[in-house]
């Protein structure tokens, strides 16, 4: 009989909390049944076994950024717009790195929550876009230049690469002023 109260999505939110601590590349149903206090089988009450989880993982991790990256667009424009979306893509990925590293996960056409919540990050990056006059295939190029040089960033940033003594928010901060110079000078 599952434990009360244990739902799909109470696994699923266990999963991205011990994600963030242990790595998503560490998750396995197992640690998140001992983080639960139920046994193993009880998991595919709620979760149909660990790919499933991940996938559900990432659809969260996606629907979360998807909604700061939102959030932090609102209202704004241009550069502002831009250093605003990065900063959020940033933060997100500095304070949940398992969740983030889930959220890297091209969305699985067969999960609607999953590609809606892919569907408004884009949208967020596209609406910045359309600012700059980029649309159709020069703005898909432009959101994946975007999220090559945040995500190269942030990345290197969680690993402790960047080994030159130098500010790095400063750093952060050129990437952006050079991205929004790409965009203003693009050239179809």
């Amino acid at each position: 009989m599952p434990r009360a109260g244990l739902t799909p999505q109470a696994v699923v939110r266990e999963a991205a909390t011990l994600a963030d601590e242990v790595g998503h590349d560490r998750l396995t149903l197992a640690a998140v049944a001992g983080r639960l206090g139920v046994a193993l089988p009880s998991l595919y009450k709620h979760v149909k076994g660990v790919d499933a989880l991940h996938q559900k993982l990432a659809a969260l991790a996606v629907g979360e950024l998807a909604e700061e990256m939102t959030r932090a667009v609102a209202g704004r424009a241009g550069r502002d717009a831009l250093h605003a979306v990065a900063v959020a893509w940033r933060d997100y990925g500095r304070r949940h790195p398992g969740r983030y590293a889930a959220a890297q996960q091209v969305p699985d056409p067969d999960d609607p929550e999953h590609v809606v919540a892919g569907q408004r990050a884009l949208d967020a990056i596209y609406a910045i876009l359309r600012g700059y006059g980029l649309t159709g295939d020069d703005a898909v190029d432009a959101a994946r230049i975007f999220r090559s040089a945040v995500h190269g960033f942030v990345t290197l940033e969680a690993v402790n690469g960047f080994g030159i003594p130098r500010g790095i928010d400063r750093s952060f901060d050129q990437l952006v002023a050079a991205l929004d110079t790409a965009y203003r000078d693009w050239r179809s």
